[in-house]
């Protein structure tokens, strides 16, 4: 069976498309460096290399394909991010149709139910929609929680400050590790048994914005870091400050908002997955967050 893994040799992209191989499975896989190319290869899949921005190249890359995982790469300089979410799964959604394809996986998020107040997630509602109406077209929705390696996003709050913060953290996070979302996802592709659109939730484990700073802490030597909850201004300011835009900063604090507010969690609250992933947050305090910080 041929398949398209979109989101190049990130962090669910090249496990799903080892997995893929190592099942005997012909995989191409998507990215716009052409870099990469010669690691995909190694991998024993094609490269594909062009933009997902590209209608004409995607539905090239998609020929052939009986099933495709997609993935809305990062894009941090635009400045019209919900349009250019629905730009790229209008052009995966084009090339679904021309190339008659079945089965599609989108990597998708925890609060893409709501469509309004999550902020960069908002777009992913559109793209679960559209996915819905495509005709004869079996979708998995993958919904996440937040990811772990955000975490790093907070080093420099740590090395400069002591502490670890957001505009959320009082109440319970679920936190998700990207090589659990890898698992699920080469799983659904695998199984491929799904039938018109559904959605899966995936967590790795739930702690308070203070058990993380417990848990980080320990892992560097720092116990006495705290978890301090930032007003929505000053989340947003301590984004422009590292060199968001203003859109961007004023989406990532409204995912915060809604965080703290428990409107994006309450939908995985009532639809809990019946297991959690492996990698729980002492692992990756361990193995990836202190090591990142030592280095």
């Amino acid at each position: 069976m041929k398949y398209v893994i979109t989101g190049s040799l990130g962090h669910t992209g090249k496990p799903v498309a080892e997995g893929l191989v190592k099942a005997g499975h012909q995989v191409t896989v998507v990215t716009s460096k052409p870099e990469n190319a010669e690691a995909i290869e190694a991998l024993g899949a094609t490269a594909a290399v062009g933009s997902v921005e590209d209608a004409a190249f995607v539905t090239e890359a998609f020929a052939g394909a009986q099933a495709v995982y997609l993935l809305i790469p990062g894009k941090w300089a635009v400045t019209d991010w919900r349009n250019f979410q629905n730009q790229i799964i209008d052009n995966y959604i084009a090339a679904i149709e021309a190339n008659d394809i079945r089965f599609a996986v989108l990597l998708s998020s925890i609060g893409a139910n709501l469509g309004e107040g999550t902020g960069p997630i908002d777009g992913l509602y559109d793209a679960e929609q559209k996915l819905a109406k495509v005709s004869g077209l079996n979708s998995k929705f993958l919904r996440p929680s937040y990811f772990m390696y955000n975490l790093f996003g907070m080093m420099g709050m740590v090395k400069g400050m002591g502490i670890l913060g957001s505009n959320f953290g009082e109440e319970t996070v679920v936190l998700t590790h990207t090589n659990d979302i890898a698992d699920v996802a080469l799983t659904e592709l695998l199984n491929l048994d799904f039938t018109g659109q559904q959605v899966r939730y995936i967590a790795s484990d739930e702690r308070t914005g203070a058990q993380i700073a417990q848990v980080l802490g320990q892992a560097i030597g720092k116990p006495e870091t705290s978890w301090v909850v930032f007003s929505d201004e000053q989340t947003k300011q301590g984004l422009l400050q590292v060199g968001m835009n203003d859109e961007m900063a004023t989406e990532y604090t409204s995912l915060g908002r809604s965080l703290r507010e428990g409107n994006m969690q309450a939908d995985f609250f009532a639809n809990r997955p019946a297991a959690y992933g492996k990698v729980k947050l002492e692992e990756f305090a361990r193995n990836e967050f202190a090591p990142a910080f030592n280095a």
